[in-house]
């Protein structure tokens, strides 16, 4: 229930703080006093959405902050979202400023703004003017006979199939798609992968073939060159140049004996000879190994070739690119095999979850077709106590395709008169759906173990007798809940255990709680309008006895 109410600055209320009693409290006041306003601030804390506009002129932010005891059933709830449950006293705040930014606390602490929409399933359940409009809401009719029918576990199941069978649907269509593309591009990524495989690359070979085939090309003249410098080594016609260097290098050393200066020439000379020696090996191996082969120049030419040929073909300036596309097109090949595994695999959970999903509109059909007969006595019943003694209700489930609420629809047929029975949004009147909606609602509190209502004008187009029965009936249901019947009856009016004025002065709006005398005189302007006659307050003081 709602323990208090405290709003700051919201539309016409500057300041407004009240404790709300339990039981049912009636709300009343003049047309354009600021009732309506009172229900858009408490709708804020419901999640509803709000922006700089309910801010009072003259403000930067307002501020509708609510104290409630909630029901044990919304411990779950705050714990899966982090929310300190405090026994289940719970202090919610929802901030609006100027700049257009909403926050939401719970307990001080700040939370989205759909936990406030979560919790409020379990908080309150606030029936605006132009409610009795969702008579031709099928959920609305849907939501009616499963409260009735005990089966929202059951359509919570339902709903979380449904979203996973939604969610397993999409992510296959992604997965198809793409293995559509794939496989349209399979032969042709199948065929350059083998082409790519088949050349064998490794990286580096086209620089080793390059100065292969460099060497191979100019073979003859190469060797030519080694031999001329081989010959400079080893003159025919003389002693060889190593004989020649030993020769002077003894020279030298006998010399140096008698001129210090070319000491060390000897030991130099003999560096330089074996350096030369070294050298001349090097030259003697390389014109010995090198061969004048020309097939072996063919086929490094014609690989060559292959290598540039598929690099122009792949748009690669190397193989080590080429190596990258092969690569690539093995993985595209890989990934369709891949794919169509996963996309297997997302039928087989399809097919699996959808029959979780028949198997729970299944169950829940059944459970509504035990629970639309008493449903629709007790709705008849409810309406017979309110005057309507002929009335006909009908609850009418057909089938419907499957959906995150089960294979149902439900139709609410009604009959005034007794005679057949038609939908009741094409039928009834203002006054009978007031009456068919205060039915409702009765057996929704009933059923769902709503700790608190909120009626505004649910009494709209009934009068005398009948707005007596409708605020017996309001009044009956505040005995087990905690009930706020806003209203412009003086027969609903005095049905209440409190109840509360809002007033406009100026331009601002505020609300107060009546004394004995307070409410008497309220009643009586409900009574007699402006004027309050003696008449008036006499029958406001008989409507309170009763």
């Amino acid at each position: 229930m709602i323990r208090s109410l405290h709003i700051r600055n919201y539309v016409l209320i500057d300041s407004l703080d009240i404790d709300l009693p339990e039981g049912l409290a009636i709300i009343t006041g003049q047309t354009g006093a600021g009732k309506s306003i009172l229900l858009g601030a408490l709708s804020l804390l419901t999640g509803t959405k709000g922006d700089a506009s309910f801010i009072s002129e003259g403000a930067d932010s307002c501020v509708v902050e609510a104290d409630f005891s909630a029901p044990e059933a919304a411990k779950g709830l705050c714990e899966q979202e982090d929310v300190d449950w405090n026994g289940g006293e719970l202090t919610i705040r929802r901030v609006l400023n100027r700049a257009g930014r909403a926050r939401a606390f719970v307990n001080d602490e700040p939370v989205p703004v759909q936990l406030l929409q979560d919790l409020s399933s379990y908080l309150v359940d606030i029936h605006s003017q132009h409610q009795s409009l969702k008579l031709s809401d099928a959920r609305f009719r849907l939501d009616v006979l499963d409260s009735f029918a005990g089966t929202s576990g059951d359509v919570l199941a339902c709903s979380g199939k449904w979203k996973e069978l939604l969610s397993l649907k999409a992510e296959l269509a992604a997965v198809e798609q793409k293995l559509s593309r794939l496989q349209e591009d399979r032969e042709y990524n199948e065929a350059r992968f083998r082409r790519l495989d088949e050349a064998r690359l490794r990286d580096g070979e086209l620089e080793e073939l390059e100065t292969e085939q460099k060497q191979l090309a100019n073979a003859e003249s190469i060797k030519a060159a080694l031999s001329q410098v081989q010959a400079v080594f080893e003159p025919e016609e003389a002693a060889g140049m190593d004989s020649s260097i030993k020769e002077a290098e003894r020279l030298l050393e006998k010399v140096s004996a008698f001129l210090p200066s070319l000491e060390g020439l000897s030991e130099r000379l003999h560096s330089v000879r074996v350096e030369l020696s070294d050298i001349l090996d090097s030259v003697v191996s390389a014109n010995s190994s090198l061969q004048l082969n020309q097939e072996r120049l063919e086929a490094v030419e014609e690989r060559m070739g292959e290598l540039y040929s598929l690099m122009q073909k792949h748009g690669c300036s190397s193989v080590a690119e080429l190596i990258a596309e092969r690569e690539r097109y093995g993985e595209a090949i890989f990934d369709s095999d891949s794919l169509s595994q996963e996309a297997g695999a997302l039928k087989k959970r399809i097919a699996a979850v959808q029959e979780e999903h028949s198997a729970l509109c299944r169950k829940l059909h059944e459970a509504r077709v035990a629970a639309a007969a008493g449903l629709s006595e007790g709705i008849e019943s409810s309406l017979h106590s309110l005057e309507m003694d002929t009335a006909v209700f009908k609850v009418s489930l057909e089938d419907a395709a499957p959906g995150a609420y089960g294979a149902d629809t439900v139709t609410f047929l009604f009959s005034a008169g007794g005679t057949k029975a038609e939908d009741v949004a094409k039928c009834a009147s203002g006054g009978e759906l007031s009456r068919i909606m205060l039915s409702i609602k009765a057996i929704m509190a009933r059923y769902t173990g709503m700790p608190t209502m909120i009626f505004d004008e649910i009494d709209t187009g009934v009068s005398g007798s009948t707005a007596d029965s409708m605020g017996r009936m309001i009044c009956g249901m505040g005995e087990h809940m905690q009930l706020l019947a806003i209203t412009h009856l003086p027969q609903v009016a005095a049905k209440g255990n409190a109840h509360f004025v809002v007033e406009k002065k100026g331009i601002r709006s505020s609300m107060r709680l009546l004394d004995d005398e307070g409410r008497i005189n309220e009643i009586a302007r409900l009574l007699s309008g402006a004027t309050v006659t003696p008449e008036a307050l006499a029958n406001a003081r008989r409507l309170l006895s009763l």
